[in-house]
């Protein structure tokens, strides 16, 4: 079964048998004895492994995102190649992805299943009519993308006015200079830091299920439109929540970084 001392000819477990994400941080990953070890080091309260030397089921996973504090070695990205596990360097709570190579699946499924609903007009305006109502609630009747963005749009204003009131923070609408972002107020520059956090968790999803970025059914022009539709998701949920608590402490707590409140509070809410 085992060819060579890291070679993995033939055992290949599918995806769709795997767990998805493993989280690893402030350690080593490494190979031994044709699987992955994982070296833990000093923790902190969010790290779900204590100080020890794990085995890694390298074909359990379909992904190792690797945070702050973390190494591996070149046999292991050998290994992790050898069994399709992709391997994402990721930011504390992965609310940050720094790099990741794209994934070797060992179906094209998803992705043709995707780029078939994407060049059909009608299959793509019901997928973003159905994305819609996972967050509106209701299934939109029109079949005009502008004007679901349109109603979205509207109903996006009511929902940050509701959750800053049910927070407790002034809000003043959402304006922010791309330019200047510091000149924002404590409540725009939190949404922006939790938007930038889900849209790096929604970017593994689509790395981790070998999905196409580029093919997004509401977002167009941008490179990672379908990322950002993923990522628009949970706006409601988790987004939008998560940056008014972020604001509400800074505003008491002057002397703590918004953007690192924010980010944990969305790595927090993420993991759930």
């Amino acid at each position: 079964m085992l060819k060579g001392r890291l070679g993995l000819d033939s055992a290949r477990v599918p995806h769709a048998d795997r767990a998805g994400c493993l989280y690893l941080a402030r350690g080593a990953l490494t190979a031994r004895d044709g699987t992955l070890a994982f070296l833990q080091g000093e923790t902190t309260a969010s790290d779900a492994l204590t100080p020890g030397d794990y085995a890694i089921p390298l074909q359990g996973v379909s992904i190792i995102l690797l945070g702050p504090g973390s190494t591996v070695s070149h046999d292991a990205l050998r290994l992790l190649a050898h069994a399709r596990t992709a391997l994402a360097a990721v930011g504390e709570d992965g609310v940050r992805l720094y790099t990741a190579p794209p994934m070797i699946p060992d179906r094209s499924r998803l992705a043709r299943l995707q780029a078939r609903i994407w060049a059909d007009d009608d299959l793509r305006i019901m997928t973003a009519r159905r994305m819609y109502a996972t967050r509106l609630g209701e299934v939109l009747p029109h079949a005009d993308l502008n004007v679901l963005r349109g109603i979205e749009g509207a109903r996006m204003k009511e929902t940050y006015a509701l959750h800053a009131s049910r927070i407790g923070i002034a809000w003043r609408g959402r304006r922010y200079d791309r330019g200047d972002p510091l000149a924002a107020d404590l409540p725009n520059q939190a949404l922006n830091h939790a938007a930038s956090g889900v849209e790096a968790a929604a970017a593994i999803a689509v790395c981790a299920t070998a999905t196409i970025p580029q093919l997004g059914f509401i977002h167009e022009d941008p490179g990672q439109s379908f990322v950002l539709d993923i990522a628009d998701l949970y706006r409601d949920s988790v987004t939008i929540p998560c940056a008014f608590k972020a604001a509400k402490h800074a505003g008491t707590h002057p002397s703590e970084n918004v953007e690192r409140i924010t980010r944990r509070l969305a790595g927090e809410a993420l993991s759930r």
